[in-house]
């Protein structure tokens, strides 16, 4: 399952968001979006977990807690549309 992470901390890195939810099962690759130009974390992220119970666990426990001062929002990554 593809999950969105977002009200993050701009301090907080990929290694820090595979810490957090690899407490809840085996995480598959993590992803900081940063600006192109910048290089500065835009403030969310996605999570992959391969188990989907795991990660539904993880959204559940994880989404509106304070995660280094910010209320984090988890939930199941919606599909990008393409919009070219």
């Amino acid at each position: 399952m593809n999950i969105y992470v977002g009200n993050l901390n701009y301090k907080v890195r990929e290694n820090d968001l595979q810490e957090k939810f690899g407490a809840y099962g085996e995480v598959s690759s993590v992803k900081v979006i940063k600006d192109r130009e910048t290089r500065r974390s835009k403030g969310f992220g996605f999570v992959e977990m391969a188990d989907d119970s795991a990660a539904a666990k993880a959204i559940e426990e994880l989404n509106g807690t304070d995660y280094e001062g910010r209320a984090m929002v988890v939930n199941e990554a919606k599909e990008r549309e393409d919009h070219r």
